[in-house]
């Protein structure tokens, strides 16, 4: 069977590829020519097209020339082990880019919700917890009642040292719940009844008058949005449907008062 061979301006305008890169390559020993013609023009065959295929796919990623002269002489990786290789490196750099867009799209969230925070701060504060997560289904909910619009207002205007305070507040009721669950108390006991009003005023304080049916809706979404759930039960097992029993206990006893 005739070998397909092709010049090294057929293959330039093949790959997209300069003839100068090509001759460059042929030079450093990256892509030698497999010969030469009779008036000494370089000649490629088929296994040329595949190792540039290689070479082309390694410089996309963002190997040097040296680099990938390495990797595509390396005679322990025959031509599966460079696809297997090819698609590690693929997966990786997919997850990398993932990450840069999830960290983009969190940043301009931010914006959105107005947490004048540096990066720095907000990883401090928050750490692997992102309030703009639940920024497009919080305003989905509610965006058109007073309450989150009281809550935009205000968390505008917060500092690093009032976050820090909330942060506080927020860790010591919720610790006060572990504590309290853990030691078998009974969610409609006065105890945990006061520990969900103490949730219900601190979050009055800080972002919106939450009435008790508002915070029953709370209590159920604790425990219904695995988000959530996966928060608070991290402290104990089953603590987030303890403290959306208190909570509703908690709004039973208002109620009868």
């Amino acid at each position: 069977m005739e070998t397909t061979v092709w010049k090294v301006g057929e293959l330039a305008q093949r790959t997209g590829l300069s003839i100068r890169t090509l001759h460059h390559y042929d030079e450093i020993g990256l892509l030698p020519a497999t010969g030469r013609g009779e008036s000494g023009y370089r000649k490629y065959e088929k296994t040329d097209i595949e190792r540039l295929q290689r070479i082309l796919f390694y410089r996309e990623l963002g190997f040097t020339l040296r680099e990938i002269k390495t990797i595509v002489e390396d005679p322990d990786t025959d031509a599966n082990g460079h696809l297997e290789r090819q698609r590690s490196l693929l997966t990786e750099r997919i997850e990398r880019l993932r990450k840069m867009v999830a960290a983009i799209d969190n940043e301009m969230e931010a914006e959105k919700m107005d947490i004048k925070l540096t990066p720095e701060e907000r990883l401090e504060i928050f750490g692997d917890f992102l309030p703009e997560d639940y920024e497009e289904e919080a305003k989905e909910r509610w965006g058109n009642t007073d309450a989150y619009k009281e809550s935009q207002r205000r968390v505008s205007e917060y500092t690093k040292e009032d976050w820090l305070k909330i942060k506080a507040e927020e860790e010591g009721t919720t610790a006060t719940f572990a504590s309290l669950f853990e030691s078998g108390a009974s969610p409609d006991g006065d105890e945990a009844m006061d520990a969900a009003e103490a949730h219900r005023m601190h979050i009055t304080r800080w972002f919106y008058e939450c009435g008790y049916e508002i915070h029953a809706g709370l209590g159920d979404m604790y425990v219904a949005d695995e988000r959530f759930r996966a928060n608070y039960d991290k402290h104990a097992p089953g603590l987030s449907e303890f403290i959306r029993d208190a909570i509703h206990a908690n709004a039973k006893r208002a109620s009868n008062q």
